[in-house]
């Protein structure tokens, strides 16, 4: 079920998607915050508060979750022998080479952004690595900023009004944040551009470094190596090509460069501590697989 609106909740040229109990609300982000952004929805409970979980697989995102109404109850890496992540309120994610569990107790409202890993150094406006395999608050990284933004977006019903705000305040940072090495950037576009199937090697020779220098200025300012982004890129790759439907494991080993299934298995072990099988079941969105 789709309603577009101007008036109420919605705001002009707002969409408002139900998935079954919950509300996806979207709007096309303005031209200069396109080459920054992936994606970039809010969300709200329609059905009451019910609790869930999902666990969040590798994308070779960041990931910034400005929370309007309960915060998640437990945000923890699996496999970690530390103690749990209590982030509450609203958060930042670095890029990720593993799965993370996340439960919320319900009755969710938040705005919700993937971002390209030079555009969140940009606007984090700190070395990618120090948030690699991390959740942090957003404050923590926005100072004072942070929190007053999440207000002011609280406190507005209208979601256009809402996207207007944070539209006008990711754009002035991106603009004062650092920018990143353009033999960087030229770097993660043959990544991305091949799906991570391409070799480091070549990647060095094409921006005219060394592989050692390339994976020392790669990771800080994508937060995960250049090796490690493949992976994490071609793994991504096979995720949206299972969630779509229609493509047999077979097809999937040889599109995203695969050596065969049993390869194909052990990477989905090793990022996900899941199957394709599993993830084709679920059909992953936005990187959540529903537990």
């Amino acid at each position: 079920m789709q309603v577009t609106g101007s008036t109420g909740t919605a705001g002009r040229g707002v969409e408002m998607t139900r998935l079954g109990g919950r509300w996806r609300v979207t709007r096309p982000w303005p031209a200069r915050l396109r080459p920054f952004v992936h994606s970039y929805a809010g969300y709200w409970e329609a059905a009451g508060a019910v609790p869930y979980r999902v666990r969040l697989v590798p994308t070779g995102r960041a990931v910034l979750v400005i929370s309007l109404g309960e915060p998640f109850a437990q945000v923890r890496r699996l496999g970690e022998s530390g103690p749990e992540s209590q982030v509450t309120g609203s958060l930042v994610a670095g890029l990720e080479d593993g799965p993370r569990m996340c439960d919320h107790p319900g009755g969710q409202e938040a705005i919700r952004l993937e971002l390209t890993p030079l555009g969140a150094y940009r606007l984090f406006a700190v070395p990618m690595r120090e948030l690699t395999n991390r959740v942090v608050g957003l404050c923590d990284v926005f100072g004072a900023e942070g929190g007053m933004l999440a207000e002011q977006l609280a406190a507005t019903s209208n979601w256009g009004a809402r996207f207007d705000l944070l539209d006008i305040a990711l754009a002035a940072r991106i603009e004062r944040g650092p920018r990143p090495a353009p033999e960087v950037c030229h770097a993660w576009r043959l990544l991305s551009h091949a799906g991570g199937a391409i070799p480091v090697s070549r990647i060095a020779a094409e921006v005219g470094w060394s592989q050692g220098y390339l994976t020392r200025k790669f990771t800080e300012q994508v937060g995960l190596t250049p090796k490690m982004s493949a992976r994490v890129l071609r793994f991504h790759r096979a995720v949206r090509l299972l969630s779509r439907g229609g493509a047999s494991l077979t097809e999937v080993t040889a599109a995203c460069g695969f050596y065969d299934q049993a390869h194909l298995n052990r990477e989905f072990r090793a990022l996900a501590e899941t199957t394709p099988g599993q993830v084709a079941a679920a059909r992953v969105a936005e990187g959540a697989l529903a537990l």
